[in-house]
């Protein structure tokens, strides 16, 4: 991956002159170049890493295994599209194994989301099976420890 794409994914708020500084280049180019993922489509949009046990509201995330049919001229395409659609999935994925889609599901408690697994989405049409699993406790998430002091691993320079 592009080296201004790794550090805009670790850090959305790093400036253009700092993300210019560490490679090297010219405030201009990079967002010359940012501007053009974002234009491509290559960056679809900018998000913020949010540690829910610091939240006073209270939410559940499950993940979910689907077994879908496959349809005969779109594959898992269409399904998946329609899913997709829900605003309770928040992420999904097309997956090898045994369940075909994997999707990450947010609701305000664990009897919202049991009630749109089995009133909403085991209903539709294709869906043959699905798995429920509950989030529990995040320990790390995109590559960021949830829990504990940030550790710095670097090694100690003294003059």
């Amino acid at each position: 991956m592009d080296e201004v794409l790794n550090i805009l994914k670790k850090n959305a708020r790093t400036s253009v002159e700092d993300i210019a500084k560490m490679t090297r280049a010219k405030p201009e180019e990079i967002a010359a170049r940012i501007a053009e993922y974002e234009r491509t489509g290559a960056i679809r949009g900018y998000r913020t890493l949010i540690h829910e046990n610091h939240l006073t509201e209270e939410s559940v995330t499950a993940v979910i295994e689907v077994k879908v049919q496959p349809e005969r001229e779109g594959g898992f395409d269409r399904i998946a599209r329609r899913i997709s659609g829900f605003p309770e999935v928040t992420n999904m994925y097309l997956m090898s194994g045994k369940f075909d889609l994997l999707l990450f599901v947010e609701g305000k408690n664990l009897r919202e989301v049991a009630s749109f697994v089995s009133e909403r989405l085991a209903t539709l049409d294709g869906v043959l099976s699905t798995g429920t699993h509950f989030m529990l406790k995040t320990y790390k998430e995109d590559g960021v420890l949830m829990d504990g002091e940030k550790i710095d691993d670097r090694l100690q320079v003294s003059p």
